[in-house]
């Protein structure tokens, strides 16, 4: 394309007046706010121009700035947080949002959202009252701990706990235990902002108790545990059991804060598929632990939350500190756990209907057929690709397990005109929103991630990006 025919392709640019006047553009502004219409077409305009000038434009320019601003207002339209296809063989994928929240309990609580909900009222008096008694008796509960509170993550639960019990004090950590997660969350720069004075005793690897009593003075507020549920240090190791750090801190009239972390309420040894044993929160509460810290969104698999339960006066300590207020959870939050909790009183409940447990329990002879169900629609689908089912191994994550490795099925497709990286892109792009693996040159599906009907609905999502 010569200078000149630049030139006149430029001068012949519509202005957005013209456009917003044509029959095109109706269809969008009967839709969409004006301003939105506006803002879309000018960027059409922006990006058309930069082609006529690299020499790429076509010559119907209005077709081309009305389909460009069409994919622009659908994509302004769409919800940035919608459904997805996981297919990574994450459970708890902290990008994917981490537990897939049972069906019943979101039947529940989406037919209760339609109107007003009792969060924080008296049945009896109809005055107001705390939202943590929605939940705090089905804690205590399953837990036998004696009172309880939530707020909004179990970063926030150590924050508040160690502002109420340890402001201003000392607070004994082991080297061992002081954490780091995802999003560089720090124990120590955590209690740092609680007003909590850290003391360190014992090695990475190593802690005895002897450390922990020579470390204790008159300014030492709490003796606090934290499980290590994302990383484990092996070999030779050493760390007092929790009866032991109990009988430390009440024999110097201290309560003993345990942070659990992923928080198991079921032993998962005495699941169908047994998985390693993770420290439960009524094991630490029968062991005397005072306060017990653990996740809402972990192995409970209920909605985002940090759940703290314990003894009485200190939980009333908790929630009457100025912070509580600040980090306490919405009625969502609240709805969902009390929902998701009450499958915990029935195992075998748990493991027919909450997502989570399905698939920690998900058998071989299952995945196959999966996997092998996923293959015969990709290749009924499309002819030319051909699936490989193979064995594999995915992870529970969200730090949860972190040494588990779930055996499982997937089915691996190696592209031949695109490379395994673009077919990945391709798949998260599409509007079926496929989140995959690649090993290998391959892109691999995990089937244990998946859901009944996933199986067709990725099988089309190949077909549209490979065509």
């Amino acid at each position: 394309m010569t200078a000149s025919e630049k030139q006149d392709l430029l001068r012949k640019l519509p202005a957005i007046d013209s456009l917003l006047a044509g029959e095109l553009v109706a269809p969008m502004l009967a839709d969409h706010p004006r301003s939105v219409v506006v803002r879309c077409l000018r960027e059409a305009v922006d990006v058309v121009r930069g082609r006529v000038l690299g020499g790429t434009a076509t010559t119907c320019l209005v077709d081309e700035i009305i389909s460009i601003a069409g994919c622009k207002l659908a994509s302004l339209s769409r919800p940035s947080i919608r459904r997805a296809i996981n297919a990574t063989g994450v459970i708890l994928h902290t990008g994917l949002g981490r537990a897939v929240w049972p069906r019943e309990v979101m039947r529940g609580v989406g037919a209760d959202l339609e109107g007003y909900v009792t969060l924080a009222i008296d049945f009896e008096t109809g005055a107001r009252s705390e939202r943590y008694l929605r939940v705090e008796h089905i804690l205590t509960e399953l837990t036998g701990a004696e009172a309880a509170a939530v707020v909004n993550n179990n970063a926030a639960a150590t924050l508040l706990a160690l502002s109420a019990m340890a402001g201003g004090k000392e607070a004994i950590v082991s080297r061992g235990q002081l954490i780091e997660i995802g999003g560089s969350f720090r124990l120590p720069d955590v209690m740092s902002q609680s007003g909590a004075k850290l003391v360190e005793v014992g090695t990475t690897n190593r802690t005895h108790l002897k450390d922990y009593r020579s470390a204790i003075t008159d300014q030492t507020a709490i003796i606090m545990r934290v499980h290590p549920s994302n990383y484990r240090i092996m070999g030779f190791t050493s760390q007092p059991g929790l009866d032991e750090l109990v009988a430390l801190a009440h024999e110097h009239n201290m309560p003993l804060l345990d942070d659990l972390g992923a928080g198991a309420l079921v032993n998962l040894e005495d699941l169908p598929t047994p998985l390693p044993h993770e420290p439960t929160v009524q094991e630490s509460i029968a062991a005397g632990a005072d306060v017990v810290l653990f996740s809402a969104d972990k192995l409970i698999g209920a909605s985002q939350g940090g759940v703290i339960v314990g003894r009485k006066r200190y939980i009333e300590a908790i929630r009457n500190h100025p912070l509580y207020r600040a980090l306490r959870p919405d009625k969502m939050c609240l709805m969902v756990l009390e929902r998701t909790l009450h499958l915990f009183r029935d195992p075998k409940r748990l493991l027919r209907e909450h997502p989570l447990y399905s698939m920690l329990t998900a058998t071989p002879e299952a995945l196959e057929q999966r996997a092998n169900e996923l293959s015969a629609a990709i290749s009924a689908k499309l002819p030319h690709v051909q699936p490989r089912v193979r064995k594999a191994v995915g992870y529970t994550g969200s730090g949860s397990l972190p040494m588990e490795q779930l055996p499982t099925f997937v089915v691996a497709i190696a592209p031949t005109t695109i490379s395994a990286g673009e077919l990945a892109r391709r798949l998260r792009l599409d509007d079926a929103c496929v989140f995959t693996r690649i090993e290998g040159g391959c892109v691999l599906m995990d089937v244990r991630t998946l859901f009944d009907g996933d199986s067709p609905v990725i099988a089309q999502a190949l077909a549209r990006v490979l065509a």
